[in-house]
């Protein structure tokens, strides 16, 4: 493919003038079996190129353990967007934002309590070149400069944002070029920042979502002269539980777009595609409050989560014919979705029951955090003994980032991070009595100065102000339910319980699996993690990939940390529910 020249005041291809018009597509936030129909659609709604983030937290779950099998396959991903015509802004961090979990920064990296993160510190910087030799040489021929579809690469992600530290930017361009990417490197940045994050002789870039002539004019006053890329447009955001489902008007979105264009920049929409936060991958913010995002990531982009058009796609069709080549064929219709079907849940198993084949615990003198249990997403859960009968005052140092409480099995409250709760009083029937602490890692901060967002029971731990020691640790990933012993159960079954139940498919599609009466937990199909659900919303449904299921019997498995409604029935329906746009 041709190759990329940032040099004059306006972007070439061999020479040629060229206008990227990008959108971002994140493979990892897409089952695999739907990336060419993804591409085909950015390509048939006008784009030239798509850009995505690399997630070295998923391809790199433990030090010296690499993936790019199945959904992280990032080098078949580029090959079919080379196939579909389609040029790749490649985002490899290490740090990425993305409202997901960490940033991208795998949670082992935290197992160092002096690791400063995004920084020159030396475990950082060695962690982040193992990570860059694993990877750069698996995409160094899908380069531009190779004949593949990768135009330029991002140094970084918003670090004007988060420091000034030149010499950390200039060292990860450094490793960059060390380990073959002889594209064009960029950096991007909000307006306010960009002095701060840009690097000298590396492309600098903006982001912003409205009042581009401003935001343009930021970076011109940076780097006048040079080619001008919007490199996030914000054309929709992403929601947070407890919030409202975020939307922003097309044809706004479609004249703010048309303003960029006009005064001659290139353009990355962000996002094109959002997709989905499946398993525990969505992040969080933190600022003076947690606030975990939803699994869905649908950003009120020109394609939902199911890779439909909306009226945000046409819009921004008629825009981005007026600033490339005409597109002959027309926009694509709504793939087909399973009819409406009710599964009933009719198996258990109760969490606390079946902990053997989950995990092992740990023992030691104070509960240990998820990190030192080697453990990224999921829950873990404490046990320590009660020494003496009577009321009782529990207090944590911290939670992070739920935490339900249990005495000898029955529940007594729950801890909320976000709520800022530290305390819970309650009762102990017996001396010996068992005290269990369920805790969740609800995603870990995505951006700011919370990054190093360690999770579970911090210490120490207080029964009526003296330390309680003595506890086991258990890590529960949940990343294998195959060993579960459901049996039959009739009636509410209080959590947290596994629920299982069967439904048949004649020809597998998408579809919304919708949990009505439920209250909060996880859900699989056929083994594949949905994500989280969680009756406070705004988000009411999780959207499965029709490639996750098959012909025939499928199995559906939810997670209920509370009390599943008597029915213990879900729905699938042909729609989501994204919840209120108002609060």
């Amino acid at each position: 493919m041709p190759v990329l020249d940032t040099d004059g005041g306006e972007f070439t291809l061999d020479g040629a003038p060229f206008r990227i018009l990008s959108g971002g597509l994140h493979y990892f936030r897409i089952h695999p079996d739907h990336w060419a129909d993804r591409l085909r659609k950015a390509r048939l709604m006008g784009l030239n190129t798509v850009e995505t983030y690399v997630p070295w937290n998923l391809h790199q779950p433990r030090p010296g353990e690499l993936r790019f099998d199945g959904g992280l396959d990032l080098p078949a991903f580029l090959d079919l967007a080379a196939a579909e015509g389609l040029h790749v802004l490649l985002r490899p961090g290490p740090y990425i934002c993305a409202e997901w979990e960490g940033g991208g920064l795998p949670s082992w990296l935290l197992t160092d309590p002096d690791v400063r993160l995004r920084s020159n510190h030396p475990g950082y910087l060695h962690a982040v070149e193992g990570w860059f030799s694993a990877l750069l040489p698996k995409v160094a021929d899908k380069l531009a400069t190779r004949g593949g579809p990768v135009l330029a690469v991002q140094v970084e992600n918003e670090y004007g944002a988060y420091g000034d530290d030149t010499s950390h930017l200039a060292h990860l361009a450094e490793l960059l070029r060390r380990y073959g990417v002889d594209v064009p490197l960029f950096t991007c940045d909000q307006p306010g920042d960009l002095a701060r994050g840009a690097l000298p002789g590396t492309l600098a870039t903006v982001n912003f979502g409205s009042r581009a002539r401003q935001g343009l004019a930021a970076l011109d006053a940076l780097r006048p002269g040079e080619p001008k890329l919007c490199a996030e447009f914000w054309i929709g955001w992403f929601d947070r539980w407890g919030g409202r489902h975020v939307v922003r008007d097309p044809e706004d979105a479609a004249r703010e777009l048309d303003e960029l264009l006009a005064a001659g920049a290139s353009v990355n929409l962000y996002m094109f595609h959002g997709g989905t936060n499946f398993g525990f991958t969505n992040g969080a913010n933190d600022k003076h409050t947690y606030r975990p995002t939803v699994t869905g990531y649908d950003y009120d982009a020109p394609l939902d989560e199911a890779g439909d058009p909306t009226a945000k796609y046409h819009a921004f069709r008629e825009v981005l014919a007026k600033y490339g080549p005409p597109v002959a064929e027309p926009a694509p219709a709504a793939a087909p979705k399973l009819p409406a079907a009710a599964v009933q849940l009719t198996e258990s198993a109760p969490l606390l029951a079946d902990l053997p084949v989950l995990g092992t615990p740990v023992p030691a003198l104070r509960p240990l955090r998820m990190e030192e249990l080697g453990q990224d997403f999921g829950f873990v859960l404490y046990k320590a003994v009660l020494p003496a009968a009577g009321p009782a005052l529990l207090e944590v140092g911290a939670v992070a980032d739920r935490a339900q409480v249990f005495v000898d099995g029955q529940p007594v409250g729950a801890l909320e991070r976000e709520d800022h709760e530290r305390a819970i009083a309650f009762h102990v029937p017996r001396a010996g009595a068992v005290l269990r602490l369920l805790v969740e890692n609800q995603g870990r901060v995505n951006y700011g100065e919370g990054l190093h967002d360690r999770k579970g029971l911090h210490g120490p731990v207080l029964l009526n102000g003296a330390e309680l020691t003595g506890w086991s640790s258990l890590p529960l990933p949940l990343d294998d339910l195959g060993e579960l012993s459901f049996t039959g159960t009739a009636g509410p079954v209080p959590g947290p319980v596994f629920h299982r139940g069967t439904f048949h498919v004649d020809e597998p599609a998408d579809t919304f699996l919708h949990l009505p009466g439920w209250t909060k937990g996880n859900a699989w199909v056929n083994g594949f993690p949905l994500g989280r659900h969680w009756s406070r919303g705004p988000q009411r449904s999780l959207y499965v990939p029709g490639p996750a299921l098959r012909p025939g019997p499928n199995e559906l498995t939810v997670l209920e940390l509370h009390a599943a409604p008597s029915h213990r029935t879900a729905r699938l329906l042909p729609h989501p529910d994204l919840g209120p746009t108002e609060e």
